[in-house]
């Protein structure tokens, strides 16, 4: 079977993650002398004989069967995506919720239970509260940082305790530390989806945490043109994952694995830029005049500021902020922008930006989206490569507007 990302050798061992993000977890010789990792386009591949049938049935010698089962362009993803998180292993999947809905049905069973933080994903949470119900798996649903009431949550037969850091909108930051300290005592695993932060800015395997996972989408590809997922973890946790995977059939196709690998050689020079421009967009933010309250994990008055600085690198490249007025003001600020383009992803090259009340919770009633703390006046910023100076200037227009 295909050997997994532990096993593969890279070919620059241990260097800085900007050279890793280039080289690792590829052959130094390619087929046909190319430089880039090759697209294997195919859905089968063949055996020259018995004997290599029978090598990789029953001496488990490396080769590859069928595209469901893996795929050459999928696995040097794969290794490459593990050496820069600090994992053993990695699975990639066609998109994050494939990656997360598929990681949590291999961990549970009925009459399982799981606790998960109220400020992770809104797809996550539909998922976790409405779907596991029909297989007998039970969901308690706890307040992002009270960690109290969270380690009052974990029951008898709880598996694990899930969450985001950063977090979305309001990029709450989840203190690595405290939660392992939990889940040791009461032996359950700890998941971490940290798309927002990045293997540049945190890699949560190094506070202890048993799986990541990263919608690739985002900063890892970068440039908003395909749909990836990953989860990231010990050998034995992601061979549970690959084995669903294999039945689930979320694969990712070698081309987007192509585009992927493409995507990572630039990771750590976009994420830099990005985390230089948004922490000065933040501090803009924040003294405009038309600004009611910024979120940002490292600027001074976000609350969970010495937590981030503490445990993270980078605060990343999303700013959430809350402007003076109302819904219409709101609607005003995103029809005078030039330069952001609205629209609801992030990581990407192009700056994006989104209002989360008309966009991802518009089937809420207002007072539902309140409760939720999604105001008429939120927006997230999700900032690109452009130069910080015109996206400042496109804001304060769009503002003054």
């Amino acid at each position: 079977m295909p050997k997994s990302a532990k096993q593969k050798k890279t070919a620059v061992g241990g260097k800085s993650l900007s050279t890793r993000s280039v080289h690792a977890g590829e052959p130094r010789r390619k087929y046909a002398d190319s430089l880039m990792t090759p697209i294997i386009q195919t859905s089968t591949f063949t055996f020259e004989n018995s004997k290599a049938i029978e090598d990789y049935t029953k001496k488990g010698k490396e080769h590859f069967e069928y595209g469901r089962y893996g795929n050459p362009t999928a696995k040097i993803a794969e290794a490459r995506l593990a050496d820069l998180e600090g994992a053993e292993d990695c699975v990639v999947f066609s998109s994050g919720m494939s990656a997360i809905t598929t990681t949590i049905l291999s961990l549970v069973q009925s009459g399982d239970h799981i606790v998960i933080t109220d400020d992770s994903y809104k797809k996550t949470l539909e998922f976790c509260k409405s779907y596991l119900k029909q297989f007998g798996i039970q969901c308690t649903i706890v307040p992002f940082g009270d960690y109290g009431i969270l380690e009052k949550a974990i029951k008898k037969n709880t598996r694990f305790v899930f969450s985001e850091s950063p977090t979305n909108p309001y990029l709450n930051v989840f203190d690595l530390v405290k939660i392992k300290e939990i889940a040791d005592r009461h032996n359950v695993l700890t998941l971490i989806d940290s798309t927002f932060s990045t293997p540049l800015n945190q890699r949560p395997i190094e506070f202890g945490m048993d799986l990541v996972l990263q919608s690739a989408t985002k900063y890892l590809a970068g440039h908003n043109d395909i749909l990836a997922g990953a989860v990231l973890g010990r050998m034995e946790l992601i061979e549970k994952i690959r084995n669903l995977h294999k039945s689930m059939g979320g694969l990712i196709d070698p081309h987007c694995c192509y585009l992927l690998l493409r995507g990572l050689k630039t990771f750590p020079l976009r994420v830099a830029k990005q985390n230089e421009s948004a922490l000065k967009i933040a501090r803009f933010l924040e003294d405009h005049p038309r600004v009611r309250k910024v979120y940002y994990p490292f600027i001074e008055s976000h609350p969970h500021y010495d937590i981030a600085k503490a445990q993270m690198n980078g605060g990343g490249g999303v700013v959430t902020f809350d402007i003076k007025g109302n819904v219409s003001k709101a609607k005003r600020l995103l029809d005078a922008l030039k330069l952001c383009y609205i629209g609801p992803s992030l990581g990407g090259v192009e700056t994006l930006i989104t209002h989360p009340a008309l966009v991802t919770y518009y089937d809420y009633t207002r007072k539902e989206r309140y409760e939720l703390g999604i105001t008429d006046t939120l927006f997230r910023l999700a900032v690109g490569v452009e130069d910080v100076d015109d996206l400042i200037e496109d804001l304060d227009r769009a503002l003054q507007a």
